[in-house]
């Protein structure tokens, strides 16, 4: 079962702190239902913000059926203001049968979403405890998979990747990384683009295997520098403490090592506004292990552009300008190459252009 709970304080009282989907299922079941109309409206405001900030498409970890419905309901009524890539998450308690409805969902498709993808978690969160870590922390804690048995999610990613369907995996502990990466080398040689979210720490010794694997590492600087302290007093540094600390988002390690490297934000976990995201990648801070994983300005642009294309398997059509690529693109009132990483959220969108239509 998952290591989930809801959190309570010293009296029993919740503090609306909710460990993991099982508990944060038990809220969603008696949350009011929002109208279809709301909802839509709600969907467009965030999707127009997102372009506004510069976005022309996001890759988005949903594709239940009602999330499918909502989208052609919009688009019934005009375009999405970006494109939308869906992956639906696969559950340690999907049998056969659901395994084979997930399937189905795949290649659906608007004007501007598709679902292209299944989305799997392998452990939870290293703040919270529930990450897979070789060691428990200094808490105890982080000892097991999200999966009860690992290998039934390695069997997931293989059923899929036989289909031909990429996956992305969840896996911000050493143990959860290094997990996926074997599942993928089990699989062996096969066309289909697998990627890991967030590896938040791992040794040294694994970083040469996502290049190897041709796996793409698609990980949040915003993590690091908005919710960690440069004196490790917070509390993911204090649960990793010493060396697995010290081994945070290791960005410019894996690209030294020749991974794709796909930037992006976890939002709502932290700010959509990939200006953000791309100055943090740039400026990271002390201890020294943080500053060493600072990516180029260059390095950092191409994490929001060529390196996601890569990623998604769309390199032949997204991620750069140039003839016969989508008419995808952002223009800022300055060179994001030569602007200071610390001037780069303020920088203005001069505009997003998706398909060829200004937003």
């Amino acid at each position: 079962t998952q290591a989930a709970r809801i959190v309570c304080d010293a009296d029993g009282k919740p503090t609306g702190y909710l460990l993991e989907p099982a508990a944060i299922a038990v809220v969603e079941n008696v949350l009011p239902v929002e109208s279809a109309a709301g909802r839509a409206r709600r969907l467009l405001d965030v999707l127009a913000a997102m372009a506004s900030s510069g976005l022309t498409g996001g890759h988005v970890m949903d594709g239940e059926p009602e999330t499918l419905a909502l989208l052609d309901s919009v688009e019934a009524r005009g375009e999405l203001p970006m494109r939308l890539r869906l992956a639906p998450w696969c559950q340690p308690e999907t049998d056969e049968d659901a395994l084979r409805e997930i399937l189905d969902r795949q290649r659906g498709h608007g004007r501007r979403w598709t679902v292209d993808g299944v989305k799997f978690f392998l452990d939870g969160t290293i703040d919270g405890g529930t990450a897979w870590l070789e060691t428990p922390d200094t808490h105890g804690d982080s000892t097991a998979p999200f999966w009860p048995d690992p290998a039934d999610y390695s069997h997931a990613v293989r059923y899929f990747s036989d289909a031909g369907v990429p996956t992305a995996t969840h896996a911000t502990g050493d143990r959860a990384v290094r997990h996926a990466l074997d599942t993928v080398e089990h699989i062996g040689q096969s066309p289909v683009r697998h990627s890991i979210e967030h590896i938040e720490t791992l040794p040294p010794h694994q970083i040469p295997r996502f290049a190897a694997l041709g796996v793409a590492a698609s990980m949040q600087p915003t993590h690091c520098t908005d919710l960690t302290r440069a004196d490790q007093t917070d509390n993911w540094s204090t649960r990793l403490a010493g060396e697995r600390a010290d081994r945070g988002w290791p960005c410019a390690d894996l690209r030294a090592a020749g991974a794709t490297l796909a930037l992006g934000s976890d939002w709502p976990i932290a700010h959509y506004d990939p200006r953000r995201v791309i100055a943090a990648a740039q400026h990271r801070f002390g201890p020294d292990h943080h500053v060493k994983q600072s990516l180029t300005a260059y390095e950092a642009v191409e994490g929001y552009t060529s390196h996601v294309a890569r990623a998604a398997g769309r390199a032949a059509d997204s991620g750069m300008i140039t003839a016969g690529h989508r008419a995808d693109f952002t223009v800022l009132a300055a060179n994001p190459l030569r602007v200071p990483a610390v001037e780069l959220p303020d920088t203005p969108v001069a505009m997003t252009i998706v398909d060829g239509r200004l937003h």
